[in-house]
């Protein structure tokens, strides 16, 4: 909405520019975050919406949760309103990019609150059925492959999956394309759910791979750029760095509240939508194989979880000692913000790494 009003005037030039609108969304999307949140806090404790941290199968994790019984949840609102505020201010709203992640926003976000809402509504519920918000996410997932596949067939480029350092290398999926958005976009969403079981860790990370993003969609978005580093140029994609500034500002917004001690919890509200957001940034840049990089606490979340399941399936017997990750650490003594703290120091790590090998 600003972006169309001062583009439209001669002398505040200033604000066409990607820069200066990436650094505007995300102080907005910062403040909004911290004045909203502050609110909203205080309205779900009126409501006595809190989280139920007793719905596990493991009484140790019961016992080093329960300071953490009935701190407010469904914050993933806060960093929505947000997202979509800043966005609809800054960004270019026409751009296609901008209204796919537009549309996925709100499809997660409505997703993750009905699961949510019938885990504190309804006594020992655990929320939707993993069938069933399985079902959902894939159909969002088929909808933007089928949408990007015939849009990205216009380019040069088109379906092909891009491998880092192997430039010439470039494997043509053809209509498989759209099957791999949806696997990338459900993939990305659980690998953050199943990451968001500490304070600050899941959002912490996001805002990690967010500023990441931001500085990949600057470069496709620019034929100069691009060119020099061999990668796809991507016409319009230097929109989603606004759009990933305004997920960097709201983010830490809600960082204030979320680190250690916690005064409200993400919820499936946050952490599924920051997921499949992510996901489709890093598909949009062409740079689907790198996201495993920049994302690598994601996916080292949800592997230890696969991995956990499928040996103990075969075996009867566990690789560690709880799984996600994070909680096989919980159980060899580390403290929670320790564990917090030293996962966010591999994520920038691995971010700075995935500059390397773009």
């Amino acid at each position: 909405m600003l972006y169309s009003l001062f583009s439209s005037i001669h002398s505040l030039e200033v604000f066409k520019y990607i820069s200066s609108r990436s650094c505007l969304a995300a102080f907005t999307a910062f403040f909004i975050s911290i004045f909203f949140g502050q609110w909203f806090i205080r309205r779900l404790r009126a409501l006595k919406v809190g989280e139920d941290t007793t719905k596990t199968d493991s009484e140790e994790l019961r016992r080093m949760h329960f300071d953490k019984k009935n701190t407010p949840t469904m914050g993933g609102i806060i960093v929505i309103v947000s997202i979509l505020v800043s966005t609809l201010l800054w960004c270019n709203i026409y751009n296609e990019y901008v209204l796919l992640l537009l549309f996925t926003l709100i499809w997660f976000g409505v997703l993750g609150f009905i699961d949510d809402y019938i885990k504190l509504t309804q006594k020992n519920a655990a929320g939707l059925t993993d069938v069933s918000k399985l079902l959902f996410q894939s159909a969002l997932g088929l909808i933007l492959g089928l949408v990007l596949y015939f849009h990205f067939n216009k380019f040069t480029w088109g379906t092909q999956l891009a491998i880092p350092f192997l430039k010439d290398f470039n494997s043509d999926l053809g209509p498989f394309y759209i099957l791999v958005v949806a696997l990338f976009v459900v993939g990305m969403s659980n690998a953050v759910n199943l990451t968001d079981g500490l304070d600050g860790l899941a959002i912490g990370c996001s805002i990690i791979a967010g500023i990441a993003f931001a500085v990949i969609a600057y470069i496709t978005g620019r034929g100069d750029f691009s060119n020099y580093l061999r990668i796809p140029y991507i016409p319009g994609s230097g929109e989603l760095s606004i759009f990933c500034a305004a997920l960097v500002g709201g983010g830490l917004g809600f960082l204030w509240y979320n680190c250690f001690p916690a005064q409200i919890f993400m919820g499936d509200t946050g952490s599924l939508t920051l997921g499949g957001i992510l996901g489709l940034i890093s598909i949009i840049v062409k740079q689907e194989v790198l996201m495993i990089i920049i994302c690598g606490i994601f996916v080292a979340e949800a592997v230890s979880v696969l991995m956990q399941v499928s040996f103990y399936k075969m075996t009867k017997k566990r690789i560690f000692r709880c799984a996600p990750l994070h909680h096989h650490f919980q159980f060899k003594g580390w403290p929670e913000s320790k564990i917090t703290l030293r996962f966010w120091i591999v994520a920038v790590l691995l971010a700075v790494f995935s500059f390397l090998l773009l």
